[in-house]
């Protein structure tokens, strides 16, 4: 599957040999969740101001894997915005993207800045059954050890301060 970005990408060799990032923000959402309202405005608001973004336009089909461009993109990225809906833990795509995030911001300094659209940080800290139910059921597709991976990164993400759209 082909992905699409958003803008053209910046140039990502310096005259060093190192890379710099080829977006400015990296948006993971759950399509049917944000797609058409909350997420698409997000993303126009950030081309009106110049800013390079990386979304996924055509979203993952069911059965399908996530290609190594995805986590690239990640790669590619200064900043991940993940913008945590109901149904965002019910996508193992999304939480692969969450956890690829949360190591980059360890080992390479990407900053995080989430979004609570339709959830409380409480639910993505794991202390509710919106999220703690979404895990469980991966549990016996994914296995125990890969939802404990995705389980710490949304405790960790949630302990991030982000935006809540309630309160604007």
């Amino acid at each position: 599957m082909k992905r699409r970005r958003s803008s053209s990408p910046e140039t990502r060799s310096t005259g060093h040999g190192s890379s710099r990032p080829e977006y400015d923000v990296f948006l993971s959402f759950r399509g049917p969740d944000t797609r058409f309202n909350f997420t698409d405005v997000l993303h126009y608001a950030l081309l009106d101001r110049g800013i390079s973004v990386f979304i996924d336009k055509q979203g993952i089909d069911v059965g399908e894997e996530i290609g190594p461009e995805i986590f690239q993109a990640i790669d590619d990225s200064k900043i991940c915005i993940p913008i945590f809906s109901r149904g965002y833990a019910s996508s193992s795509w999304c939480l692969h993207e969450l956890k690829h995030m949360m190591e980059c911001r360890k080992t390479k300094e990407l900053e995080v800045m989430p979004i609570f659209y339709d959830v409380e940080p409480s639910d993505v800290k794991l202390k509710t059954k919106v999220y703690r139910d979404a895990l469980t059921l991966h549990e016996q597709t994914r296995g125990v050890e890969i939802v404990q991976r995705w389980a710490e990164a949304l405790k960790e993400v949630a302990g991030i301060k982000g935006l809540d759209t309630k309160n604007i």
